[in-house]
């Protein structure tokens, strides 16, 4: 598995920019980047610490061949060129999943089948059996782009997307996915030595990842199921080494209070059971009540709202009182916090009646949103000047 290549690491619209300096500070150069992923050179044994410590990324793909192709023949003809044997073991499993946008295709699943009939017809030829395949991802998986006549084939050694860390047994309505929480957390700048205030925490997807951020718990250390492990030479010895350096790494208590608040009691009891399965129960503190209401301590820190915004849940004659409260519950209770609203309605939004500072784009599956921040200063903001500028009353 020593073998180096490119490695791209996708990731969804407006995660990048975090993902790049998570790559940077796992000492992995950044050769490329895109809207959706960026690329580094490395092994595929660099591919498990990418699994292993990611929080932001989506795929974790390993750059087998480039080549070009006009139509189904030629790309049969170059994936039949591709040394599969070594990749994929005697009786084991394939799964192929592809991107494609090329004229010669009308239906998308033509490229799997020449792919999947190219690599079956190279194993037979070397082991004298075929390789079962199929539409799960249990066995060696391949990724296909093609793009006009250009073509990469990849291994996809995540399989399941990396935002299924494995804690969100008990799902609830419109969760934020993991990777996306993480990357507001990391927009956010929050100083884990602070408090993290989350109210309307919904099944607690943004809490659990700030526990899992302040204790720096490697995310991909709550599953043991990717597809490199289905791969011929795979090391489990550098597997198990890997995991055991990032459980020496592992924190058990966290400096600042983390605290997690909605007013449905059903939302927080599946908040509960998702913190309990990623180890994280007994660092979040967790309180049914409405969102005013929610426990801000002395301190300083972030608070991260995630409201309703009209798509998918309520309408926004509905939410518009809702927004202009979180405001009030900012400007009364959040003194000396930074305050934040993740939301995919802009003229919600100008309910708060607070004037952000700061606005950060991502996206929420095709829909596009905003991290709105909003600087909570203690006393008025004229004081504030004052003081910073040595000014006597």
């Amino acid at each position: 598995m020593k073998k180096t290549s490119s490695i791209v690491i996708t990731c969804a619209k407006g995660l990048m920019p975090y993902l790049r300096a998570e790559v940077r500070s796992l000492g992995l150069q950044v050769i490329g980047e895109t809207s959706s992923g960026v690329t580094t050179q490395g092994t595929l044994d660099d591919t498990m610490m990418l699994n292993l410590r990611i929080r932001t990324g989506h795929r974790v793909l390993f750059l087998l061949r480039e080549f070009e192709a006009q139509n189904g023949d030629d790309l049969y003809r170059e994936m039949l060129g591709v040394g599969w044997e070594d990749y994929i073991p005697d009786g084991g499993s394939i799964t192929v999943q592809s991107s494609v946008d090329n004229d010669s295709v009308r239906d998308s699943r033509y490229p799997n089948l020449k792919c999947k009939d190219a690599i079956v017809d190279r194993m037979r030829s070397k082991y004298g059996s075929r390789p079962d395949s199929g539409p799960g991802r249990g066995g060696a998986v391949i990724f296909l782009y093609w793009k006009n006549l250009y073509c990469a084939v990849y291994l996809d050694t995540s399989g399941d997307p990396l935002s299924k860390r494995g804690y969100r047994t008990m799902p609830w309505k419109a969760p934020m996915q993991e990777t996306l929480a993480a990357g507001v957390i990391q927009a956010a700048g929050w100083d884990y030595r602070k408090n993290f205030i989350n109210p309307m925490c919904g099944s607690g997807t943004l809490a659990i990842e700030a526990a899992l951020i302040a204790t720096r718990c490697a995310p991909g250390s709550l599953r043991n199921n990717y597809a490199f492990r289905h791969l011929k030479g795979f090391d489990e010895a550098a597997w198990e080494r890997m995991q055991e350096e990032a459980a020496g790494e592992r924190q058990e208590r966290v400096p600042g209070r983390i605290i997690a608040s909605d007013k449905d009691a059903r939302a927080v009891g599946a908040a509960m059971k998702n913190a309990a399965a990623a180890g994280m129960a007994g660092l979040i503190e967790f309180a049914v009540c409405d969102y005013s209401y929610t426990t801000v301590p002395e301190g300083g820190g972030v608070v991260i709202v995630n409201p309703e915004y009209g798509e998918r849940m309520g309408t926004e004659k509905d939410l518009h009182a809702l927004y202009k409260g979180i405001g009030d519950f900012f400007k009364k209770k959040c003194k000396g916090y930074t305050g934040y609203i993740f939301t995919g309605n802009s003229q919600l939004a100008k309910a708060v009646g607070l004037r952000a500072q700061k606005r950060t784009v991502f996206f929420n599956g095709p829909i596009e949103c905003r991290l709105l921040q909003y600087d909570l200063y203690e006393g008025s903001r004229k004081e504030r000047n004052r003081e910073h500028n040595g000014e006597k009353r």
